[in-house]
């Protein structure tokens, strides 16, 4: 994480917004930034190739914090992800 500090902005409900990433470790990266334009961290490799997909496409995507977790010295943060229809 490049600044833990923005971790420390979030809460429930916050919008984010999603950028694909050229990515020599996974082909289909997406990384999830606040309202500030600061990465916060990756949606999971598991769960990205059908948004990466739909972002190849043109389509918007957006995301919201559901929940936030702390896990020992981590923040798990759990993010809903939708399509925006212009």
């Amino acid at each position: 994480m490049d600044d833990p500090s923005v971790l420390e902005t979030i809460k429930v409900g916050d919008m984010l917004s999603l950028q694909r990433e050229d990515n020599k470790f996974d082909s289909n990266a997406i990384l999830i930034l606040n309202a500030e334009g600061k990465k916060l961290g990756y949606v999971p490799e598991k769960d990205n190739l059908i948004f990466a997909r739909l972002m190849d496409a043109g389509k918007l995507l957006k995301a919201k914090i559901g929940e936030i977790r702390q896990k020992g010295s981590f923040k798990q943060i759990s993010v809903g992800i939708f399509l925006v229809d212009l």
